[in-house]
């Protein structure tokens, strides 16, 4: 259904050093540059981060949420870690299961530097 994601950033720099660490954690080889963006694509689809075109400074969007996975509950604390480590903040609930009685998710949950909300998900077996 998606083809990709893109957030928006007052300071390119940053977000490419941020999510470079950030997704590395999931095996996400880091951005290719391209003018005023950054592009993580993988089989799944493409992530990019992005100056605003019109010039604007880039705000986060109240409600909304963008969420990478994760093979393992390992790997979702390593992408947290490394989020707090890089300058983002914890968010929602602390990294955990979330039991619904059907299905179990290991979630965790950031704001990037730019307070761009985003999480892990792991599906637990």
């Amino acid at each position: 259904m998606f083809s990709h994601v893109m957030i928006g950033t007052n300071d390119l720099d940053r977000a490419k050093t941020f999510y470079d660490k950030l997704l590395g954690t999931l095996g996400v080889p880091p951005a290719v540059v391209d003018r005023h963006r950054i592009f993580y694509r993988t089989k799944t689809g493409t992530f990019a981060v992005s100056k605003p075109i019109d010039g604007e400074p880039a705000t986060h969007a109240n409600g909304g949420t963008i969420g990478f996975l994760a093979k393992s509950q390992e790997e979702a604390d390593a992408w947290h870690a490394t989020g707090i480590a890089n300058g983002a903040t914890t968010c929602e609930d602390p990294p955990g299961v979330r039991d619904n009685g059907a299905v179990k998710l290991y979630l965790a949950y950031l704001r990037d530097p730019d307070g761009n909300k985003i999480c892990v998900l792991h599906r637990v077996p």
